[in-house]
């Protein structure tokens, strides 16, 4: 889903850019208020995480390719604003260092990858947490939803974005890009479903708003 350079008008990327840098903006003041000695390296760990994950490619369909996005794990493990901040971090650093992604285009991939699945989608999931309860099932199934939708808004938007720019029509880039993404969305549901697993078999106190499961009472009679 990294757009390189070329692919998008000056006035895309600078359209797509705006709503980015505020987000990271947000991000950034939010991180001074919440983030504490518990949480910070959860941080750097979520960091680490989405960065080597989104190294590894995996074949999906008709010699293309994908990798795990990561943006609806942050913002379940960090809060949508924090998930933006983690996410900006990675893609500038594949943009300037491994030229994965366009410098030109690197507001327009955090836009996508990043702000789409993190506070837009993370939203909409806190939101039908409230809806559905605080159980584990519950949560560990609107975590896999959200993970699938957050790489799927991510592919719708990436399309708009190259037929504005007029580099392919949206009737050719959108049903390629749904199409392949529905797959990759589908291993970013089961990558996501097993991480927040495992946090919530270990640390359930670092996800904010999860109820932990109530230890099991052995009754004991008296003798």
């Amino acid at each position: 889903m990294h757009i390189p350079d070329g692919f998008l008008t000056a006035e895309v990327a600078a359209a797509c850019a705006i709503p980015a840098a505020i987000a990271v903006g947000i991000g950034l003041k939010r991180a001074n208020v919440e983030l504490d000695e518990r949480r910070v390296p959860l941080l750097g760990v979520t960091a680490a995480f989405v960065f080597a994950a989104q190294m590894l490619n995996f074949p999906v369909a008709g010699g293309t390719s994908g990798h795990f996005l990561g943006a609806a794990l942050a913002a379940i493990l960090l809060g949508p604003w924090m998930a933006c901040v983690v996410l900006s971090v990675v893609l500038v650093v594949q943009a300037f260092v491994f030229a994965d992604g366009g410098i030109t285009a690197l507001g327009a991939n955090i836009l996508n990858m990043e702000v789409i699945g993190g506070p837009v989608v993370g939203g909409l999931m806190y939101a039908a947490r409230s809806l559905t309860g605080r159980g584990q099932t519950a949560f560990l199934t609107i975590a896999g939803v959200g993970a699938w939708l957050a790489v799927m808004a991510g592919a719708a938007a990436t399309s708009v974005e190259l037929a504005i720019s007029e580099t392919v029509p949206l009737g050719t880039v959108l049903p390629a890009m749904l199409g392949v993404h529905a797959l990759i969305g589908a291993g970013e549901a089961v990558v996501t479903v097993a991480a927040v697993s495992a946090v919530l078999a270990t640390r359930p106190d670092l996800i904010p708003g999860v109820k932990p499961r109530e230890p099991i009472r052995v009754p004991v009679s008296a003798s």
